[in-house]
């Protein structure tokens, strides 16, 4: 009949394993060491950790300060107008913005092109007469609805303040 093998496994010791890595850390490591021993004195030299130690102890204060702020009303309007915000361009078409951003570049970005004599009433609605004016002026006529209605909305709905 086979006989088991035995075998023996030495018992582990962290502590000496740990010891043994960090007798072996400053060979292993010595350019890294010194290097973190130049930062730290650069960072003590500039009062870093000054700073840092004035921080922690006032972090009462802070916490403090940053709750009352936060707890405003204009706080709350401001991280509120943000998520609006981020939803309304999420809801962009990245294409359709691309083609307004490149709009207000050429307008806007040659302003000193700008005659200093304006147009004339009628030169105004002549120009309104081309296919691109019309098309723009569809968009902001219905986007100018579509704000009214909202308001008109907001004014008789019982949450408004």
């Amino acid at each position: 009949m086979a006989q088991p093998i035995s075998l023996k496994i030495a018992p582990r010791d962290p502590k000496r394993e740990l010891q043994k890595r960090l007798e072996e850390a400053p060979m292993e490591h010595a350019a890294a060491i010194l290097d973190s021993f130049e930062l730290l004195q650069e960072m003590h030299e500039h009062g870093v950790f000054s700073l840092v130690r004035g921080v922690l102890g006032a972090t009462d204060k802070m916490v403090e300060a940053v709750s009352e702020g936060a707890n405003k009303t204009e706080s709350i309007r401001a991280v509120r107008n943000a998520i609006i915000l981020a939803k309304m361009l999420g809801s962009i078409d990245p294409d359709f913005l691309q083609g307004i951003s490149n709009a207000v570049g050429e307008t806007l970005g040659n302003a000193k092109r700008v005659p200093e004599k304006p147009p004339g009433l009628f030169s105004l609605l002549v120009g309104f007469t081309g296919a691109d004016h019309r098309r723009g002026l569809a968009l902001v006529e219905r986007l100018f609805g579509k704000i009214g209605k909202n308001m008109d909305s907001q004014k008789s709905s019982p949450n408004h303040k």
